[in-house]
């Protein structure tokens, strides 16, 4: 399964949030940094539309995993809530395509 990483101690802010999320999953230069984007760039990962690095097969999941996310819900609880609704949001956007849900979130 596919995976990438996301290091709960170090998002103290959504600046150092989307800079992670930009790296982690390969995002293009122009990632706007905002939740929005971050839906719009995971949205497309079956479909080879370059707004990601990661590529997923019609059955693949990408799981997501933040790494001590007890830090995260600490120091930014706002940027958890929003991750968990957002992944949730993207998902949401695969099924109305009759396609399977492409994101798992694991808290570590």
């Amino acid at each position: 399964m596919p995976s990438v990483h996301l290091d709960g101690r170090k998002i103290k802010d959504w600046r150092a949030f989307h800079a992670q999320c930009k790296t982690a999953f390969g995002f293009p230069d122009f990632y706007g940094q905002n939740m929005d984007a971050w839906i719009d760039c995971l949205s497309g990962l079956r479909d080879d539309d370059g707004m990601s690095s990661v590529r997923l097969g019609p059955d693949e999941v990408l799981e997501i995993s933040v790494l001590h996310s007890n830090s995260l819900r600490q120091s930014a609880p706002a940027i958890l809530a929003a991750l968990e609704d957002c992944t949730a949001e993207v998902n949401q956007r695969y099924v109305e395509q009759g396609e399977k849900p492409a994101l798992a979130l694991l808290l570590r």
